[in-house]
């Protein structure tokens, strides 16, 4: 469909032309010459690169301690070695969760009966346990995080367990998996 131009009335187009006055026409000009751009240098990188040996400085832990080797894990005899890889990439949604922290052994187990027990009660099936990392035990180690192991390798109910997630808790915390 074609669009035809409206049809403009003399008196309209006399009153647009008294309405303007006179009109001169636009010469154009021509745009200035463009400078050459600089080759791209990465200022951030090199601030960052800069950065480091100072903010390396900065931290008070010794390398040496970073986690490595201290993560827990299990899954229970029939169960697809897959259920464990998911656990561990975080593909399960932490339902519940408890922090043992500043109990004692003893405390700290009947604790994790309670709350695993309360957990299937409930219907739950992913939960999370934070037990630390034991920086402030003796020689003889962590105790809460050995003890957590210990005791969920032992019950019927758990699936498998991983160390958690780095934003959730890492080797200071399990994931734990029960049966649904």
């Amino acid at each position: 469909m074609t669009r035809r131009p409206p049809k403009i009335h003399e008196d309209d187009s006399r009153l647009f032309r008294e309405a303007i006055g006179d009109v001169r026409p636009v010469t154009t000009s021509h745009a200035p010459p463009e400078r050459p751009r600089p080759e791209p240098h990465p200022h951030m990188r090199d601030a960052d690169e800069a950065a480091v040996p100072a903010e390396s400085m900065l931290f008070d832990y010794d390398p040496a301690d970073l986690e490595v080797g201290e993560e827990l894990s299990f899954l229970r005899d029939g169960y697809p070695p897959k259920l464990l890889k998911q656990l561990k990439r975080g593909q399960f949604s932490i339902q519940a969760d408890v922090d043992l922290h500043q109990m004692n052994a003893a405390a700290a187990q009947l604790t994790i009966a309670e709350f695993l027990a309360e957990c299937r009660h409930d219907g739950l099936r992913c939960v999370r346990i934070i037990h630390g990392k034991g920086l402030r035990s003796k020689a003889a180690g962590p105790v809460l995080k050995g003890l957590t192991d210990r005791l969920l390798r032992r019950r019927d109910d758990v699936v498998a367990f991983a160390s958690a997630r780095p934003m959730q808790g890492g080797t200071g915390a399990v994931v734990v998996l029960l049966k649904g």
